[in-house]
């Protein structure tokens, strides 16, 4: 069959307009992941000490939130052992005024950004929506639905660039979350806005038991990036020196306004998904075992060793304020916190909608009607016991006739 063209008919060539806007190259990841430690790169032995700290206590962090969380005083825990340099890094890699936007394993990069660790662990604790305020801190809330805090890191950061503001974002989120619209459409409109945000996924090769190889047929999670028009970094995420490097560069390239950056920070979660998961279901000792010999605290010890950063004396220094630390959090964790069931509906609007007002208001009026009952009660049995004490009290008629 033959197609006659015809005027106006479809062109294999297309318009001028079509042509991508920018050149891809630039945008594309290495094939390898960065890396510094090892390299005999020069580095800032201060921020390799100031990184080990951090990495130390996050360490210790995570074993005792686990302890905890066996003990019952917390609902569950997501731990991030094995991902430390990541969190830590991301925490240090902002400025004061900056904000970061974490996901729910994400405690530990606002321990290390300078919350409470109790307050942190208020969500998972089942205290609060969020035990810090998210202003006063510019960390927003612990995010438990999976990429929804990546919008509103775009939104944040397009307001401050809008108004003129210092502010960058960074918006952490694993690779299981990159599977989510969110992500989508969070990178699209920060490109498309050219907001000062920066992602960071840390691929961690398991959403929850789902491996990379089963979301994704990507060259990398980097990749992604040159769709969206922003640059895609891959970095070795337990180089704490390295991961500290990349987002520190994206987030001052975003602070010049140049845009997003995707950063993927190739990392491994040594343990569970969080306490309620059985990982041996889905990955063997084997692999486990194969990453514990690239653990990023081991790393980043034995390259200040070998720097003479740190000694014998160094490490004990380090291990003892982590110790101190885990005790701190362990002897308050231990330590019932004061509810009330109306902070329900504090901080959940700035203004309280009509529905929310109504609802406040018919459990304020069932809890004072419980608590008239119990004021009742009280008295009625203050009434009895009273009554029994009087009783009790009144000698028992005798006869007090003589026998004669």
């Amino acid at each position: 069959m033959t197609v006659l063209e015809q005027s106006g008919a479809y062109h294999l060539a297309p318009p001028l307009a079509w042509r991508p806007r920018r050149d891809p190259a630039p945008l594309l990841p290495d094939q390898e992941p960065h890396r510094l430690l090892g390299t005999g790169a020069e580095l800032d032995g201060e921020l390799l000490r100031e990184l080990y700290g951090q990495l130390v206590r996050g360490r210790r962090f995570n074993e005792q939130a686990t302890a905890l969380t066996k003990q019952g005083r917390l609902a569950v825990y997501p731990s991030s052992t094995g991902q430390e340099a990541a969190e830590v890094a991301a925490a240090l890699a902002l400025r004061e005024q900056d904000w970061l936007f974490p996901s729910y394993r994400d405690t530990l990069a606002a321990v290390a950004r300078g919350l409470d660790p109790v307050a942190v662990l208020s969500l998972l604790r089942g205290d609060w929506h969020s035990g810090y305020d998210p202003r006063a801190a510019r960390v927003a809330p612990l995010s438990t639905p999976l990429a929804t805090q990546l919008p509103h890191a775009v939104g944040l950061a397009h307001a401050a660039r809008l108004k003129g503001d210092d502010v960058v974002a960074l918006a952490m989120v694993g690779d299981g979350g990159t599977s989510e619209g969110d992500f989508h459409e969070a990178l699209n409109f920060a490109a498309v806005w050219q907001a000062p945000v920066v992602f960071l996924v840390q691929n961690n090769g398991f959403a929850i038991s789902v491996p990379l190889a089963k979301q994704t047929a990507a060259p990398s999670l980097a990749h992604k990036g040159v769709g969206y028009g922003m640059p895609g970094r891959l970095v070795d995420g337990n180089d704490a020196a390295a991961v500290h490097q990349v987002l520190s560069e994206a987030v001052e390239r975003a602070r010049r306004g140049e845009g997003p950056s995707l950063v993927e920070a190739v990392t491994y979660r040594v343990d569970a998904h969080t306490n309620a998961d059985d990982a041996t279901r889905y990955r063997d000792a084997a692999e486990v075992a194969a990453w514990r010999e690239h653990d990023p605290v081991a790393l980043m010890e034995r390259e200040l060793r070998s720097r003479d950063l740190l000694d014998d004396a160094g490490v004990r220094d380090a291990g003892e304020a982590a110790e101190r630390m885990a005790r701190d959090l362990r002897e308050r964790m231990n330590q019932d916190a004061e509810l009330h069931p109306m902070d329900l509906f504090d901080h959940v609007f700035e203004h309280r909608t009509a529905q929310l007002q109504q609802q406040a208001e018919q459990l304020g009026a069932e809890l004072d009607a419980t608590e008239a009952q119990g004021a009742e009660a009280q008295a009625a049995a203050a009434q009895e016991t009273a009554a029994q004490e009087t009783a009790g009290s009144a000698e028992p008629a005798g006869e007090t006739g003589e026998n004669t």
